[in-house]
């Protein structure tokens, strides 16, 4: 679930100027001016000279439609849209889910219309509840085999295509810390709660007064952090189920989990030293990420998909972004502390209620398109710029934060578990994490509005 790219303003350039002035007369950071409006943007170069992948020639002239929930590839899957009608004759329109509004709620409402989208991008806990009612059964296509590991089944059949791995912790910038410390900065060095707080303790003294970006946005609070008392349970999915089910059905206590204690004490840890401390629901997405680029924090907590918000800032390819884990507690063998959290997090489901035999087979092409073709593959990587759940693609991400996730993915150091919570999860329980943020509520309460929501749930 990304941010959209930043629209930026002279306002925005304002703040930034006043953000690198008020660094005690020292900038961290090594960004370049995101407003020259002598830059001209690269992109990454697409070879479509080779093109082993059979089309289908009794699909041409067809036309599909595919929404789009992850915004900040939108430019991205129209060109995508438009490769693979140059080789295929299928249109496929690109339809953008208006920033801010929920994706499972426009989706119902279009089937609620009777003209549904062909295929849909949607976050999994979405495919999972309109699955059986509403998609296409899956579980014979090809791609199956490519995406071992990514895949989510309801009773046994699979709904949905994945699109991408995403990855999230505290996203660092290397060169805002080292200049701060004025030595080099190994990030596996950082190991347990006590070294991040004895990190930023030390970036404070050099200079850096608050270090860390919070965002107060409820599908951050609600879904990237909460969601961490779920899936470090054990870092798979289907422990992040057992632990649901628990507290679910009253059997597990919220104050008895021994991850929501860890959680809050980490979630405290980011306040401390929150930039925006004074004023936590006041804080603007966009300017953190000029931010960490300018160097007034070190550190941010998100995940691969703020990347695009980075580039905006000034923040370049070359340049050392990565990520550190949410630390739970001072445990260096806990696995919580060792890996990042990487799994498939959004889903491409097929309609299987309104759309013709022909659409459906160019549907399942252009997935196969995406999967098997020499075109697709880099354009999933390079154009989209996300990191891809199919083994077979050999190519891999470019930008810093992907490519970061790609490599604990690659070295067996990120744990794959999502959480399958209620599509207002993120809203409900984020609301109440903007009241604990805000200092206007307590743990307890916090708690009390966990056990509560789900209490209600069937």
């Amino acid at each position: 679930m990304g941010k959209k790219v930043m629209k930026r303003t002279i306002a925005a350039a304002l703040v930034m100027m006043l953000a690198v002035t008020s660094l005690t007369g020292c900038r961290f950071g090594f960004a370049s001016d995101p407003d020259d409006p002598n830059e001209v943007e690269v992109k990454a170069p697409i070879d479509t000279s080779t093109d082993t992948f059979q089309y289908d020639s009794e699909l041409k002239g067809t036309s599909i439609t595919l929404m789009n929930s992850k915004a900040e590839i939108q430019i991205a899957l129209e060109e995508m849209a438009v490769a693979f009608e140059e080789k295929s004759g299928v249109h496929v329109e690109v339809m953008p889910v208006t920033d801010g509004d929920s994706p499972y709620t426009k989706v119902v409402s279009l089937y609620n219309s009777g003209n549904p989208p062909t295929l849909s991008i949607l976050d999994t806990t979405d495919v999972i509840a309109l699955a059986e009612e509403k998609a296409e059964d899956l579980s014979s296509e090809e791609w199956i085999k490519e995406a071992e590991g990514y895949l989510t089944e309801v009773n046994g059949k699979v709904y949905g295509f994945p699109l991408c791995i995403e990855g999230r912790g505290l996203i660092y910038n290397k060169a805002v810390i080292e200049e701060a410390l004025g030595e080099t900065f190994d990030p596996a060095a950082v190991k347990t709660q006590n070294d991040l707080v004895a990190l930023l303790d030390r970036l404070v003294a050099a200079g850096i007064e608050k270090p860390v970006s919070m965002a107060k946005e409820d599908w951050s609070l609600g879904a990237h952090q909460l969601q961490y008392i779920y899936e470090t349970y054990d870092g798979t999915s289907a422990g992040a189920q057992e632990i649901i089910e628990q507290i679910k059905s009253g059997e597990l206590k919220v104050k008895d989990h021994k991850r929501m204690s860890e959680f809050l004490s980490t979630f405290d840890i980011l306040k401390k030293y929150n930039v925006a401390k004074g004023d936590p629901l006041g804080a603007d997405y966009d300017e953190m990420a000029i931010d960490l680029a300018d160097g007034k924090t070190a550190f941010w907590f998100n995940g691969n998909w703020a990347w695009p918000n980075l580039k905006e800032a000034g923040a370049k390819n070359e340049d050392a972004y990565g990520f550190l884990p949410y630390f739970m507690n001072n445990d260096e063998n806990d696995f919580a502390n060792q890996m990042i959290q990487g799994s498939p997090s959004k889903q491409v489901m097929l309609d299987g209620q309104f759309a013709d035999d022909k659409q459906k087979a160019a549907a399942k092409e252009f997935l196969n398109w995406i999967v098997y073709s020499e075109i697709g593959q880099q354009m999933l990587v390079k154009t989209c710029n996300v990191i891809p759940p199919f083994k077979n693609n050999p190519y891999e991400p470019e930008d810093p934060l992907s490519k970061d996730i790609y490599e604990h993915v690659q070295n067996g150091t990120a744990f794959n578990a999502s959480a399958i919570v209620p599509n207002d999860h993120w809203a409900v329980l984020g609301a109440a994490m903007q009241k604990y943020l805000a200092d206007r509520s307590d743990k307890e309460e916090l708690m009390q509005s966990i056990e509560g929501y789900w209490a209600q749930q069937e």
